[in-house]
């Protein structure tokens, strides 16, 4: 959701070569999960330190637009997290999300985004609250940007 202009793009290439497209990182490292909300209470050896869409001011502005689809979540009755996912499967079955967790009750939160039924209203509302190419900062730090999506 995050990456739309990127994912986009590749997606164009995968559905012409028939091939499946992963979806790496899907919640935007727990940014669509709506729970980070200060980058100064991660852990100091949390990568997200370093990436650029959770700098304080970058934060500000892409924990908005995660708030645009949390009016969404509360109607559907789940998680924004949960939302996020359901969004990423209703863009077609070539479409395979590869969410990570660490604990027990957040992968059961991620399956049950399998049970979430979007209408087309609903997608539309959602790409409306987070355009394409919306999100401050880049998906990487400058270093890591150099080898992603070459």
């Amino acid at each position: 959701m995050l990456y739309r202009s990127e994912a986009e793009e590749t997606r164009r290439t995968t559905a012409e070569l028939d091939i499946a497209f992963i979806a790496y990182a899907p919640l935007g490292r727990g940014l669509l999960t709506a729970k980070v909300e200060d980058p100064a209470g991660l852990p100091e050896t949390d990568t997200r330190r370093r990436h650029p869409r959770f700098a304080p001011g970058n934060l500000t502005h892409n924990m908005e637009l995660v708030s645009r689809i949390e009016v969404v979540a509360k109607e559907k009755g789940c998680a924004v997290g949960q939302l996020a996912l359901a969004w990423l499967l209703a863009q077609g079955t070539d479409v395979i999300p590869i969410p990570g967790t660490k604990r027990k009750e957040r992968l059961r939160e991620n399956i049950e985004a399998l049970s979430i039924s979007l209408t087309d209203h609903d997608l539309a509302q959602i790409a409306a609250a987070i355009p394409a190419a919306a999100a401050a900062g880049e998906r990487y730090p400058a270093t890591q940007m150099k080898s992603v999506y070459l």
